[in-house]
């Protein structure tokens, strides 16, 4: 069943504002919005800030950047076929949007759900407030309690806080190579000098790294529009929001290989989640350095994810990038920015919401509350899968290597500046104290706006029966799934593959 065989009881509408200013940020045609329906249900992503609305946006932004490329790429009709009608239309539906920004909580691994959160992942009280903590990672983990001197018991984690105040525990945490940030209003985070530094740049940075010549995009077939058919993507990333992106880049027929440090490995479910349509292979970067090189000169984009500067003293910078392979696309992704005085440090998306002001917004009674999903890293990711498109139609015109740059804690200004706190359907979401989801307590799955299982679908893969989320990136005549599931974390050779990845169902 295709996304119009399905009754839509959601409102018809237009782009909306928040369509309109990220593909303004985007540089995309004004006029093309008018290629994009919306189908707006209520009772999607509920919450006191517009996340449905900025969820949409992304999306949206999105499939009109896939649907300008794939109408760029696209060759002539086939004998006995109407020519094609330029920019295919885009529907975004909010409940294929909304399934999509927990697509990790509707992930099953032959029935079995994943464990988002560990258990010291969470807020906790400190002498004068809240501190939010990651310690999903083990390394984090170990930092974490090596800074407070406990042991990992959560009682006795707890109270070796409940002695501190939280400025003292972020800067100790983080000197400690930890993560851990105090909570503060959006006042607060507002009066911090990393809040001002973030609201002076754009949603989506973009900009040149030198003149070479302008890409020839070579013609893609319509049956599925592929607009990435062909083109190859270095995958640098870890966690959500950047393989977010790869994710929907695979999808959208890129030939994606996954980078990652074998010292380093990803959570398993975390990978399986965002492996779609990809390959994943391991590199010990300044031992294969022969290896990288022989990938980055057939590359067409490359995207990182790690902290602002860890990259560099690899040659990894955009314009070291640009100088081996002229032409390119280096798209990257930070939690703070790649600038002001935290731009060096690691970040996650709660980690954001919590320092930035959305848990405060989203609590009550004093205690902290969170977003209906991890809005700030599937949103970001959507962007900055939208930005790489876009880049990639402007080099056919213009040339020139290129960079894209975003920030979850611009993407957290920007929901911020989106309205003032309304009640959020069902009364209050506080966060519970203990704060994880665990395989006992799972975490609710927000409202998908009708039946969630309308926007699953399920796949034999090497790593067994798999539910997931369907991309909500949608245009006339584009793919409706991944041409491949994920494999098992770094099984594949650190290589091309031999021609571009397709999937064989086309889209409405």
């Amino acid at each position: 069943m295709t996304d119009t065989d399905r009754p839509s009881p959601g409102s018809f509408a237009g782009p909306g504002p928040g369509l309109t200013a990220a593909w303004s940020s985007l540089g995309g045609d004004p006029a093309l919005l008018a290629r994009v329906t919306t189908v707006e249900r209520s009772e999607a992503l509920p919450a006191r800030l517009p996340v449905r609305e900025v969820a949409r946006a992304c999306v949206g932004a999105c499939a009109l950047a896939a649907a300008e490329l794939g109408a760029r790429r696209a060759g002539p009709a086939r004998p006995g076929r109407p020519p094609g009608p330029g920019v295919p239309a885009v529907r975004v539906d909010d409940g294929a949007v909304a399934a999509a920004f927990v697509s990790e909580r509707h992930l099953l691994v032959d029935g079995r759900a994943p464990v988002s959160f560990a258990p010291l992942s969470r807020f906790w009280r400190t002498a004068d407030g809240w501190v939010r903590t990651h310690a999903n990672y083990p390394h984090h983990r170990a930092r974490l309690l090596a800074a407070l001197g406990t042991s990992d018991d959560p009682e006795k984690v707890a109270a070796a806080l409940a002695e501190r105040s939280a400025a003292e525990v972020e800067e100790t945490v983080y000197a400690a190579g930890g993560l851990a940030v105090a909570l503060r209003t959006p006042a607060e985070w507002a009066a911090h000098e990393q809040a001002a530094t973030v609201a002076r740049r754009p949603l989506v940075e973009r900009g040149w790294l030198d003149s070479a010549p302008a890409r020839t995009l070579t013609p893609v077939d319509r049956d599925p529009l592929l607009p990435a058919a062909g083109l190859r993507v270095l995958d640098l990333t870890r966690v959500v929001a950047g393989p977010v992106a790869t994710r929907t880049l695979a999808l959208l027929g890129a030939d994606v290989l996954r980078l990652d440090p074998p010292g380093l490995p990803e959570l398993s479910d975390q990978h399986t989640d965002t492996g779609f349509g990809k390959r994943s292979a391991l590199l010990d970067l300044p031992a294969g350095r022969d290896t990288f090189e022989e990938l980055l000169a057939a590359a067409d984009v490359v995207v990182t994810g790690y902290r602002p500067g860890s990259l560099d003293r690899l040659g990894l910078s955009p314009e070291a990038l640009a100088e081996r392979r002229p032409g390119v696309v280096v798209a990257q992704l930070s939690a703070w920015g790649a600038y002001g005085p935290w731009g060096g440090r690691r970040g996650f998306d709660s980690l954001v919401q919590a320092a930035t002001g959305i848990a405060v917004s989203e609590g009550s009674a004093g205690r902290p509350g969170a977003l209906p999903a991890q809005a700030l890293d599937h949103g970001t990711g959507y962007l900055l899968a939208a930005a790489v498109l876009r880049a990639l139609a402007e080099q056919a015109d213009e040339g020139g290597s290129r960079f894209v740059r975003l920030a979850l804690a611009r993407t957290a200004a920007w929901l911020l500046e989106g309205a003032a706190p309304a009640r959020a359907p069902g009364g209050d979401r506080t966060a519970a104290a203990p704060g994880p989801a665990s395989a006992s307590t799972p975490t609710p799955v927000p409202a998908a706006g009708g039946s969630a299982a309308d926007w699953l679908t399920e796949t034999d893969s090497a790593l067994g029966r798999l539910r997931y989320a369907r991309s909500p990136v949608s245009f006339t005549g584009g793919p409706r799934d991944w041409g491949r599931p994920p494999g098992p974390w770094g099984a594949d050779a650190a290589r091309w593959g031999t021609g571009p990845v397709t999937s064989s169902r086309p889209g409405r």
